[in-house]
């Protein structure tokens, strides 16, 4: 089954049966205030956004509806707000990460669960669509972070209607080497695959972006599993090589992307300071179609 598009993922978040509260770190942005206004009208969420609140309101637009709390320090307040179950999920807006992340990785006061916190990317490229992990948070991760991003990434394909994600881990060439050490983990994540340590999905690796992109590609490299080439999950070896991939088909090809934040007590809604309002929506329907699908599989 193919991964929900965004069209589907606003259809889903229109039929809620209620808005959801919001905690927003960093509300002195237009476009994260325009995102707000329209989820906020079609009956999305709650917003209680926290910041400078003359900074906010200085930008002069529509705040009806928004909760605003007055903070010299809005990342601990966002974090509280969700804490104390006055919002449901997070939202970075017109902040550094290493603020939010300290936010939240904070022992006492933060969201930690253990899990490693990594960005998940939602990408769409006509009708095809991905995700892309770990794009924003991890610089260098071990073979065993790289598991837990995939956990993450695996969890968010079956959330989006993949019963049995394909997971591509990404490298510069197919031909495992010791020289290019990301070829070497991505054998050894495929081995373990194969070896039933990851049930409910496929592994394939070291796989170059065309094979894990161009069925045809893969036939014609002679792939022995060219299906594969239509990968629902890309691991990337490192946030060098996951940042430039994901902002080079962002910022050349005809697509819509939306991407959060895993591994925390909650989704966090988590673009950069200069995406757009549409790419801030778009993130916002995962978000929730993400929260929906956590809260089912917590109460079965």
């Amino acid at each position: 089954m193919p991964l929900n598009s965004f069209e589907q993922l606003y259809q889903f978040a229109d039929a809620a049966p209620e808005p959801v509260g919001i905690a927003v770190a960093g509300g002195a942005d237009s476009t994260v205030l325009e995102a707000l206004r329209t989820a906020r009208d079609r009956g999305w969420v709650l917003p209680s956004v926290v910041g400078k609140e003359t900074e906010i309101r200085a930008l002069g637009l529509d705040v009806r509806g928004f909760t605003l709390i007055d903070s010299a320090d809005p990342a601990p307040t966002a974090v509280a707000l969700v804490r104390n179950g006055q919002a449901k999920f997070l939202m970075k807006g017109q902040i550094a990460t290493p603020a939010l992340l300290k936010a939240v990785l904070d022992p006492a006061l933060g969201l930690r669960t253990g899990r490693i916190i990594c960005q998940v990317v939602l990408m769409e490229i006509g009708e095809r669509r991905f995700l892309l992990a770990d794009t924003g948070i991890c610089i260098q991760p071990t073979l065993e972070q790289k598991i837990d991003i995939m956990t993450s990434a695996m969890d968010m394909a079956r959330a989006l209607g993949v019963e049995c994600p394909r997971v591509a881990v990404m490298a510069a060439t197919e031909t495992v080497t010791d020289s290019m050490p990301e070829t070497v983990d991505a054998a050894e994540l495929q081995r373990r695959s194969q070896a039933g340590e990851f049930p409910g999905c496929t592994v394939r690796g070291p796989l170059s972006f065309d094979l894990a992109y161009d069925a045809a590609a893969a036939v014609k490299k002679k792939l022995a599993d060219p299906d594969h080439a239509i990968a629902d999950i890309m691991l990337f070896p490192n946030l060098l090589v996951a940042n430039l991939t994901v902002k080079a088909i962002m910022y050349t090809a005809d697509c819509r992307f939306g991407g959060i934040l895993c591994g925390a007590a909650c989704p966090v809604v988590f673009m950069s300071r200069a995406d757009t309002t549409a790419t801030r929506l778009n993130s916002l329907a995962l978000a929730l179609k993400i929260r929906d699908f956590q809260g089912a599989k917590g109460n079965e």
